[in-house]
């Protein structure tokens, strides 16, 4: 009797054991399943892995400036904006946001207790009005970042057909006097030399 109990002792622990391992066999196969990389198709950016590698080409940037509209578009647009800030109680933008970079030439520039100033002069208007301007500024394609005795330096945005935005340094000089504003600045005291006068910001709205 003792025998047969410890054959049947015998076979029945060489069964457990042979099901434990096979569990622990299958348990190791799922992990190992779970962590190996599924291959699809095609891989997660979208290309066929079994294709011959074709780089991706870039369009060519445009050459193309965008042109800026014409002083009439951009004196409503200035018109519209100053109503709004009106209606909103906020201040309006100054009539130089109507202004290009090459439209306008410094006449002066003076130290005020507000720090360097200039006077700028806009030549597509008639008549020719003057603006008083500190850093700051902004000018309809580009920003006034600095006053030097002598020069105006800019930072100008060019704008591309394909929507790129390009910036860059421009620097205007102290217009030279003219021979007639020389001979009336030697006739003229210093006294007598009328203070600079700001236009008002509706000024563009005479066009």
């Amino acid at each position: 009797m003792n025998y047969k109990n410890t054959v049947r002792y015998m076979v029945s622990a060489a069964i457990f054991c042979a099901l434990s391992s096979g569990a622990l066999i299958v348990s190791a196969q799922d992990k190992k399943d779970e962590k190996a990389p599924v291959i699809s198709e095609k891989s997660s950016a979208g290309r066929d892995p079994f294709k011959k590698y074709a780089p991706v080409i870039k369009p060519p940037k445009s050459t193309t400036k965008l042109e800026a509209p014409s002083i009439q578009v951009r004196i409503e647009r200035y018109r519209a904006q100053k109503m709004a800030a009106a209606n909103a109680r906020v201040a309006a933008p100054k009539p130089t946001t109507a202004l290009l970079l090459n439209e306008v030439q410094v006449t002066g520039i003076f130290r005020t207790p507000r720090g360097w100033s200039a006077m700028v002069e806009a030549s597509p208007l008639t008549p020719k009005l003057s603006y008083v301007v500190y850093p700051g500024e902004n000018f309809f394609d580009g920003q006034l970042v600095a006053i030097e005795e002598n020069r105006l330096v800019f930072r100008r945005e060019i704008v591309w057909a394909d929507g790129r935005r390009e910036k860059g340094v421009e620097i205007k000089p102290l217009r030279a006097p003219t021979s007639a504003e020389t001979m009336t600045s030697a006739k003229t005291s210093p006294a007598e030399i009328p203070a600079p006068e700001t236009a008002k910001p509706g000024n563009p709205e005479k066009q």
